[in-house]
């Protein structure tokens, strides 16, 4: 599966007009980050709700973009926070491997 779906981004572009969509890019990436933090942070205080909050952002800003690959890893983790099960192994570090690969496809294509 591609990173980036390359139709869902390019008719995003067409309703919303390029520049916008280079903005909410921007947006995307920086709320990732902060959202990734917030994941990261709930894993450690056994905070399922918040855990389970910041995947689902995570999982819904990526299908905006077309990203699907990271909306999946994202609602694996949206399940377990629901699930108050927190026992996330690895996949913290496999969604931030991720993140970094559509940031990386994102910011070339701006």
């Amino acid at each position: 599966m591609a990173i980036l779906d390359l139709n869902t981004l390019n008719a995003l572009k067409e309703s919303a007009g390029a520049d916008f969509v280079d903005e909410l890019m921007d947006a995307f990436i920086k709320d990732s980050i902060q959202q990734m933090e917030k994941l990261r942070g709930a894993l450690e205080t056994g905070d399922a709700d918040t855990f389970r909050r910041a995947a689902h952002t995570i999982k819904s800003n990526a299908l905006t973009f077309g990203a699907e690959d990271l909306a999946v890893l994202a609602r694996e983790l949206e399940m377990l926070g629901r699930d108050k099960n927190l026992e996330a192994g690895n996949r913290l570090e496999v969604l931030k491997e991720a993140f970094e690969l559509l940031q990386s496809e994102l910011l070339s294509l701006k």
